[in-house]
């Protein structure tokens, strides 16, 4: 296992959810690293010393020594391999590979909610106007699922915590911290989620003025 200090580049405002995933990852395994903010707004992910970092010129970005690797699930699937310590995902091969198809459904569907609940509900409290249409279809889809997934109301997705349940409730807070309409269920699980050490270090991280 390579001993080269950590690196981890993430969004200024800190509402990246995916930078939030992989920055709950490290603190889960106790790794020590280096947090290190681009503007967005300021393109700054698009100077060329980054684009020598990330192929994708995208945050979440992980630089450990020579080795810089880009999107979260595969962030978070290499620091499982790399650093098997503590777990984040579910031992069981069959659960392991439910836990990767909830974050590829996250990050691949529903792209409506994330258009009209930015993370901006999230983290600095703006309120959006009513779903539409399209959007209320998604996140009919996101509870349909979600309450699939926790049928017996179990306190994480798959019997012990991992990293798709704060996946999940990311999600699920961008409808409920607006005001929408969530089972009591689902909002109960997602604020237990919330309270997680590795969670609330993000959630509380100082954020500048919009």
């Amino acid at each position: 296992m390579s001993q080269s200090p950590l690196r981890l580049y993430v969004d200024s405002l800190f509402t990246s959810p995916y930078a939030m995933s992989v920055f709950v990852t490290l603190r889960e395994k106790g790794l020590a690293f280096e947090l290190v903010t681009l503007d967005l707004d300021a393109a700054q992910n698009q100077t060329a010393d980054f684009a020598r970092l990330s192929v994708t010129q995208r945050v979440p970005t992980l630089v450990e020594g020579d080795f810089a690797l880009s999107e979260s699930s595969a962030i978070t699937e290499y620091l499982e391999e790399a650093y098997p310590g503590t777990a984040v995902y579910p031992a069981d091969p069959k659960q392991r590979a439910r836990a990767r198809q909830v974050q590829a459904w996250l990050r691949s569907d529903l792209l409506p909610i994330r258009q009209e609940r930015s993370t901006l509900v999230v983290f600095y409290g703006q309120q959006m106007p009513p779903l539409s249409p399209v959007a209320e279809a998604a996140a009919k889809r996101l509870i349909t699922g979600a309450q699939a997934l926790l049928a017996g109301n179990p306190t994480n997705l798959f019997g012990e915590w991992s990293i798709a349940d704060v996946d999940l409730a990311i999600m699920l807070n961008r409808l409920i911290l607006n005001g929408d309409r969530v089972p009591a269920e689902l909002v109960a699980y997602a604020q237990r989620q919330w309270q997680r050490p590795s969670v609330q270090e993000w959630v509380n991280q100082q954020r500048a003025a919009l």
